[in-house]
């Protein structure tokens, strides 16, 4: 799982359900220079146990006394610090400002229902907004809608109303690579560091191998087999390598009628020409084939494996971030 998806419902879940109390603080509004980002979220449990952070180290003490404090009377906090430029500057920031978190105690403001169908949502990888109205109290979850925000992982209050916050909960990102080539050796590691969680789809166990790979999950099966066990998403991208129309085509044929939000294929246009010749005598609609990007990644006069990597990781960053 990537290193970037935290579990800090689930902390706060399982600290409310063993009887020690619990209490999520979530950033609201920060400075640009932050460590956190908005929808950072600190768990803290009634023992003084904590996962996760806001800040980084600036406010936490303080965030955890009055996150006891409303522990005890269930109710909705909300607290503002003005972090000076030296405190910043201790931390790694060039400048100091300010910082809001939301203090919410599980089953008192926020009721343990909706924490636990969170938790649910997320483990099922369904994603979620959580939305608070912070003048009436009301809490709800959202999975439709919000489009813009589940697009680009933003959290923050609405701009038509400043009092209504809402908490995106997206799935970590996977990228599944179907042919253990040279290029995905250098592909995996560029994945890793910009947050997806990497698997290679091969039956060539001398090309998927542990060796080539280590420190991934590798499968064997054949690509339809395995789309059809991986089950992409919308927060999936699947990157075809092996130039093997007996691989490529059957994970294809999965991989165009799935959520997935980007589907890329290497090959020149030629290859792909006939790509699509193949797909469309298998009755695929020209919409549907259109979705995959071939030649894979951004024309950046790319030729080395390492190089073609980093196209291909820029390709999919602009279609997750500004659509197709």
């Amino acid at each position: 799982m990537s290193e970037d998806f935290d579990s800090i419902p689930e902390t706060a879940l399982r600290w409310h359900e063993a009887g020690q109390g619990a209490v999520l603080a979530t950033v609201t509004q920060t400075w640009g220079s932050a460590p956190r980002r908005v929808g950072a979220q600190l768990a803290i449990s009634g023992e003084g146990a904590i996962e996760g952070s806001v800040s980084g180290g600036c406010v936490e003490g303080a965030v955890i006394v009055e996150a006891l404090e409303a522990l005890e009377s269930g109710e909705t906090r909300e607290l503002e610090f003005g972090v000076s430029d030296d405190d910043a500057f201790a931390v790694g920031l060039a400048c100091g400002g300010t910082i809001k978190v939301l203090v919410e105690p599980v089953g008192g403001a926020m009721p343990e229902g909706l924490l636990r169908d969170l938790v649910a949502a997320r483990a099922a990888r369904r994603p979620v907004a959580y939305v608070v109205d912070l003048d009436t109290g009301d809490r709800r979850l959202d999975e439709t809608g919000h489009d813009a925000r589940f697009r680009l992982d933003r959290s923050g209050f609405e701009e038509d109303a400043p009092r209504i916050f809402v908490a995106i909960h997206n799935p970590p990102l996977r990228l599944i690579v179907v042919g253990g080539v040279h290029i995905a050796q250098a592909l995996l590691p560029m994945a890793r560091i910009a947050g997806y969680d990497p698997v290679i789809v091969d039956p060539r166990e001398a090309f998927a191998s542990a060796e080539r790979f280590p420190d991934t999950r590798l499968l064997h099966d054949w690509p339809d087999d395995a789309l059809d066990a991986l089950a992409p998403d919308t927060r999936t991208a699947l990157v075809l390598l092996t130039h093997d129309p007996k691989l490529d085509d059957p994970a294809l044929h999965r991989a165009l009628r799935s959520g997935c939000f980007y589907i890329g294929a290497l090959g020149s246009t030629r290859t792909h020409a006939k790509r699509v010749a193949r797909l469309t005598e298998a009755g695929f609609a020209e919409d549907e084939i259109a979705r995959i990007h071939a030649p894979v990644g951004l024309d950046l006069g790319a030729a080395s494996p390492a190089e073609i990597a980093v196209s291909v990781i820029a390709q999919m960053t602009q279609v997750l971030r500004k659509g197709a």
